[in-house]
């Protein structure tokens, strides 16, 4: 090797050699300056914890105060809806009582039976077709076997025919559901 190569190559390795020694210095001073500082006293800590404290302590007082808005308010409604919930149902019935009134201005006016009967039908299956849009249902008594969910046995009588025997014989009283839940139990005779 000649000198000129020597010296090259020594060259070289003081390079790699300043070079790792500047990369490891900086990453000292990087350690360094991620190590915390001195540790904070007893009572400084303690400051800090206190002061974190009233902060939690105020957001929490903010937040059950929301709360109990939010309660109030949605008691409010709830109430509200309750009061009149049945708004939109009188409303609708209205038209029926109307034709109640000009039935019984008319009756007063007319012997004629029979038109008195259809104006009083006529009646009936408006109200009838009312509740129906609105869910309710007439429930069917009359010859059906005896179901104590949705019959209500008043009496029972000796069935006619031994077919009979369990089932509904005779309604006292229409049973009405609305969409599938009792509204009132039908009061039925029930053959024996």
């Amino acid at each position: 090797m000649s000198t000129q190569e020597k010296e090259l190559n020594e060259e070289i390795v003081n390079e790699e050699v300043k070079e790792t020694v500047e990369n490891n210095n900086a990453c000292d001073e990087n350690e360094q300056a991620q190590e915390p500082q001195a540790e904070p006293t007893p009572e400084e800590r303690i400051a800090e914890l206190e002061a974190q404290l009233a902060n939690e302590k105020k957001e929490y007082m903010f937040l059950m105060a929301e709360f109990d808005n939010f309660r109030k308010r949605n008691a409010k409604e709830k109430v509200e809806l309750i009061k009149n919930a049945a708004e939109k149902a009188m409303k609708d019935i209205l038209p029926i009582i109307d034709d109640f009134d000009r039935a019984i201005q008319a009756n007063a006016a007319t012997d004629d039976v029979q038109a008195v009967r259809e104006g009083v039908e006529l009646i009936y299956n408006k109200l009838i077709k009312y509740l129906e849009s609105n869910g309710v249902k007439e429930m069917a008594t009359t010859g059906e076997a005896f179901d104590a969910d949705i019959h209500e046995a008043v009496t029972t009588f000796p069935a006619p025919s031994e077919d009979l025997k369990g089932k509904i014989i005779d309604t006292v009283q229409k049973g009405y559901s609305i969409n599938d839940k009792v509204l009132r139990h039908a009061k039925v005779v029930v053959g024996q």
